[in-house]
């Protein structure tokens, strides 16, 4: 049997860019053994700045330029942490990411391109928007479409080339979305426009604003940014209604903290992109700067320096020669004119026309075809001879879930308890089957719980998060204070100090829940196994545990958060969710349950977490307790981002077949996404509450009031336990 390969070293890319994207690309197709790599970025998804025009224009969706790092991270087997880099600790080499402890790095490569912010401008921060980054550009500019003041003008800052694309992008959009005359104005502080480009490019484009009708102002100096305003030091006023800045390149602030060589801010890199002052980081695209070879900042750059970047990164780790990077003298700008056409120039040539664009066009979706059609990497083969049956029983199986998705089947385990007997100690005061044992502690109750997951993301921090989330569900589900907890973790194979970091990184992320929660960590278990896994056994404190048995005909049926994390998990296991709705599933499962349980729990006649048995398990557990039924309106129910979307293309949990034959003799499932996700195994769920009628709709308020996106989901019925659907 081939040795599993330890991990030894840390690769970290800081930065979702062009040049990292395409890396991540080619890591996937030919990994590096012992590297654990590691992407860095605030969003889950990073657009491609050539299609932005495109975009303000009108001829694109916004997901057609998204280059989706969830599913990058994915196929390059790479752990993506969704926080924001603010330094880096080179003597203790270390990244420092908002939220979070430091994160070690043998080797760095930063991608963060620039941005058009001006902060140092009064007003800018408060009523304008920044050209980069285009993501919160691309929603602002959205938004005040959707509610288009009359009349609406836009001033845009900066008359270069960017500044004077998405102005003609602005301009026609807005003659699209009805406006007859649009109002758009360009102010450029130097005394001339385009600075940078051909002759003969710069009268086609000239020549195009005016036929937009866009009103250049050049050789002016913005004093302020007011909200319906832009006032200039001359003493005009221009209205506005939307304020771009495209200024052109400022650095990230953060990098003048780092100790690095700078020029104007960017990162001085030699040939081989590596940093003049140190020789284990390295900085690509708009961010950094070609010492040897400097350039204006331009994404083709970015483009042409992945493949050197890849190569280089990869000898850095295993000690072999590095190459050279040689930026091309010149390169082709390819500027869209608002609609659809295009201008070209290089070597001080221009042409002008619909051809450019339909070549521009053809250029900017094979870019992102790369990244939307991910390559399907083959399994491994199987070892031969192989026993009867083992090729049969892998055949068309889909990867393993890990989290609740990863339970036993109902059935199973209550075959597995049926044989326990009954607690013959007087002081424990429930056996197995509720959310938590119950002992006596004579004034009080203590109740105990155990749990441990599989991990289903890459990054230590977050799945303790989630592991500890998860854990104390049962002790909040029964109305507890959280006391103690004890974790048991399973690290993979790798460096001690590898295994030294994850298990900081855990023990920090569990510490950090358990304090919240007002609990102790008091000890533990480790050993190293195949895989991460993390368990917690958590005690708390209770004078009267809320039962999962409790709930009485005419009760109302609070749910806390939305179904779905088992289908949209088993969907990123395959490529196939969307990074934006990983994201919103991740930040609703480190969601804690305490505030609810609190808010819930002094009225609640009975109360559990919904998890791996689903809501329809779950629910069906609480009323063969209590012996009654229920109805529950399905126009309630809360679902995640993209969950119902991604169940009615057949994304399923390995779970969810066994949480169905479990629940179908009883219930008439429905055959639509929300009969998928009844089933659905939640990692992190939410309560389910059976609280009295009358108060239900205050404590749903109290609920929103601290950001659960809680609802009344049905009611409780007398009769047999069952329940409907209506």
């Amino acid at each position: 049997m081939q040795p599993q390969i330890p991990l030894t070293r840390d690769l970290v890319l800081i930065g979702g860019g062009h040049a990292h994207a395409l890396v991540l690309l080619r890591w996937g197709m030919t990994p590096l053994p012992g590297t654990r790599l590691t992407v860095i970025d605030p969003n889950p998804t990073a657009p491609y700045t050539g299609m932005l025009p495109g975009l303000i224009a009108g001829h694109y969706r916004q997901d057609e330029l998204q280059i989706d790092l969830v599913k990058l991270a994915r196929h390059a087997g790479a752990r993506l942490i969704l926080g924001r880099a603010t330094g880096i600790d080179r003597e203790a080499r270390r990244i420092t990411v908002q939220g979070r402890p430091p994160l070690r790095y043998d080797v760095a490569s930063i991608d963060i391109g620039i941005t058009s912010a001006l902060p140092e401008l009064p007003g800018f921060l408060d009523h304008g928007v920044a050209a980069k980054p285009l993501g919160g550009y691309a929603e602002r500019w959205q938004a005040f479409l959707d509610d288009l003041p009359a009349p609406a003008p836009v001033v845009i800052l900066g008359a270069g080339l960017a500044g004077v694309e998405l102005a003609l992008a602005t301009a026609h959009r807005l003659r699209q979305a009805g406006v007859a005359r649009p109002e758009v104005t360009l102010i450029e502080q130097a005394p001339e426009a385009l600075p940078g480009i051909g002759a003969g490019a710069r009268r086609a484009l000239m020549s195009h604003l005016a036929r937009e009708g866009v009103r250049l102002i050049t050789g002016a100096t913005v004093a302020r940014v007011a909200p319906t305003a832009v006032d200039l030091t001359d003493g005009q006023s221009l209205p506005s209604a939307f304020t771009l800045g495209a200024v052109g390149a400022r650095p990230h602030d953060w990098l003048a903290g780092t100790g690095l060589d700078l020029t104007r801010g960017f990162v001085t890199v030699d040939a081989t992109l590596r940093s003049t002052n140190d020789p284990d980081i390295f900085a690509v695209g708009d961010c950094a700067h070609l010492s040897h070879a400097p350039r204006p900042k331009a994404g083709v750059f970015a483009v042409r320096e992945a493949p050197v970047l890849f190569h280089n990164l990869r000898a850095r780790l295993t000690g072999a020669a590095l190459r050279r990077y040689q930026p091309q003298r010149d390169y082709l700008k390819l500027v869209s004119t608002g609609g659809k056409g295009a201008l070209a120039d290089k070597w001080g040539l221009r042409l002008d026309g619909p051809l450019l664009w339909r070549w521009k066009n053809r250029i900017d979706r094979r870019f992102m075809r790369m990244f939307h059609d991910l390559p399907q990497m083959p399994a491994p083969p199987l070892p031969r001879p192989l026993t009867l049956g083992v090729a049969q029983e892998l055949a068309g199986q889909k990867p393993l879930c890990g989290g609740c998705g990863a339970k036993v089947g109902a059935g199973a385990l209550a075959a597995a308890l049926a044989g326990l007997p009954a607690p013959a100690r007087a002081d424990v005061l429930s056996g197995p089957g509720d959310d938590a044992a119950v002992l006596d502690l004579g004034a009080t109750r203590q109740v105990l719980t155990t749990d441990h997951l599989r991990a289903m993301v890459e990054d230590p921090f977050l799945m303790a998060q989630i592991a500890t989330t998860h854990a104390l569900g049962d002790i909040w589900a029964m109305g507890a204070e959280p006391q103690a907890a004890l974790l048991q973790i399973t690290l993979p194979r790798a460096s001690d100090r590898l295994q030294a970091d994850m298990l900081a990184e855990i023990m920090a992320a569990a510490g950090q829940i358990l304090r919240a929660a007002g609990a102790e960590v008091v000890g533990g278990h480790t050993s190293i196994g195949a895989e991460l896994t993390i368990g917690l056994t958590v005690a708390g404190l209770a004078p009267s545990p809320v039962p999962k048995g409790g709930a009485q005909p005419g009760d109302a049926l609070i749910l806390t958060k939305p179904l779905g994390t088992g289908t949209v998990l088993a969907a990123e296991m395959t490529r196939h969710a969307p990074g934006r709705a990983v994201a919103a599933t991740l930040a609703s499962m480190i969601r804690p349950l305490g505030p609810a349980a609190a808010i819930l729990g002094p009225l609640a006649h009975a109360m559990t977490d919904v998890t791996g048995f689903g809501l329809a398990g779950h629910l069906l557990e609480m009323l063969d307790a209590a012996g009654c039924a229920a109805t529950l309106d399905t126009a309630a129910i809360p679902l995640l981002p993209g969950a119902a979307e991604l169940a009615a293309a057949g994304e399923a949990s390995t779970l969810a077949p066994t949480n169905r034959l479990a629940v179908e003799s009883r219930i008439d499932l429905p055959d639509t996404p929300l009969g998928a996700l009844l089933i659905d195994p939640q990692t992190c769920g939410g309560l389910l509450a059976a609280v009295p009628a009358d108060q239900a709709a205050a404590l749903v308020a109290r609920l929103h009031a601290t950001g659960a996106p809680a609802a009344i989901i049905g009611r409780i019925e007398p009769g047999a336990p069952h329940f409907t659907l209506r």
